[in-house]
């Protein structure tokens, strides 16, 4: 076990909960509000830029110890898996033996975001575990420190690392940095059809497309670079909204374009597929206008929707 350091403040973050036995963890769900993909790495990533926002659907992880050495998962959902396959369980196991702790653990998580939909559940589990862990075992870890460990975990982790509403990011998605592009919170309809979206293959159809142009260089370049850290007071959501992935999984996934085209129908203008997809997002003004949207989107038995806001 290694040496204890000074205790992590609850104050600082409101998603951390002290329980009996435990603690309990908010994990958010994000939507990229942009996203361009730059160029291929050498390490067969993709370089990009992207804009994040958090919003209110969220998991629930509750953290408590259990006996001896091993790290249990339990979930009242069927879509994950419950062993080493986990995110949340490989974040616990890349603290235990990178910090040298010998603990038994449960780790209870209450789904709500839909896996495979491009809303970072399993990304978002994984770094509320680090969160939750520093604050468990009083390991004093530093959110840079955190993200180290989320960026060997996933290109998405980092974001949920940080407590911020707003951030861009840039790399493979692990450089992270906070934005404050709206002075409001923003109200969405988050629509997921009964589709899991390989990612993989996306970003492989993204490269085939390419090397079939003849330019296989023929990536997207900035159009976010000149906004900085702060936004733009002038700017407006539909000046950002923009997803390159979109052509690709449209393709492959053709009932995910027709949703977004479904959205656009019901009033939604602003709509957009989040990452790789299969969920869609558009943009309302008021939490009631979402739940009348979302009350006419239920009546298809092969959508979830949901009203989320910006969750600040």
């Amino acid at each position: 076990m290694i040496k204890k350091k000074s205790p992590v403040s609850l104050k600082a973050d409101k998603r951390i909960q002290k329980i009996p036995g435990g603690v309990q963890v908010l994990s958010y769900a994000k939507l990229n509000l942009y996203l361009e993909i730059l160029d291929k790495r050498p390490d067969g990533y993709h370089n990009l830029e992207t804009i994040f926002e958090r919003v209110s659907l969220a998991d629930e992880i509750v953290i408590k110890r259990a006996p001896g050495n091993s790290i249990r998962i339990e979930t009242d959902s069927p879509d994950i898996p419950k062993g080493s396959g986990n995110l949340a369980h490989q974040a616990a196991e890349l603290l235990k033996k990178d910090l040298g702790i010998s603990a038994g653990l449960v780790i209870k998580i209450k789904k709500r975001i839909p896996v495979g939909a491009g809303l970072g559940g399993g990304s978002s589990n994984a770094a509320s575990t680090l969160l939750g862990l520093n604050y468990f075992w009083n390991l004093g870890l530093s959110a840079e420190e955190l993200k180290e460990y989320a960026s060997r975990l996933g290109s998405d982790v980092a974001f949920f690392v940080y407590n911020y509403p707003l951030a861009i990011g840039r790399a493979r998605g692990e450089r992270i940095e906070p934005w404050s592009g709206f002075k409001k919170k923003l109200w969405h309809v988050i629509a997921v059809p009964k589709l899991n979206v390989s990612t993989a293959l996306i970003y492989r159809d993204l490269d085939v497309s390419r090397e079939q142009t003849g330019n296989k260089k023929a990536f997207g370049s900035s159009r976010i670079k000149n906004l900085g850290t702060n936004g733009s007071s002038s700017l407006r959501v539909k000046d950002i909204l923009f997803n390159r992935l979109e052509e690709v999984t449209f393709k492959r996934y053709p009932q995910v374009g027709r949703l977004k085209r479904n959205l656009e129908a019901r009033g939604l203008k602003n709509a957009l597929m989040s990452g790789s997809g299969s969920a869609v997002f558009g943009m309302v003004g008021s939490r009631k206008g979402g739940l009348r949207i979302a009350k006419i989107l239920k009546r298809s038995k092969n959508l979830k929707v949901f009203v989320a806001e910006t969750a600040v």
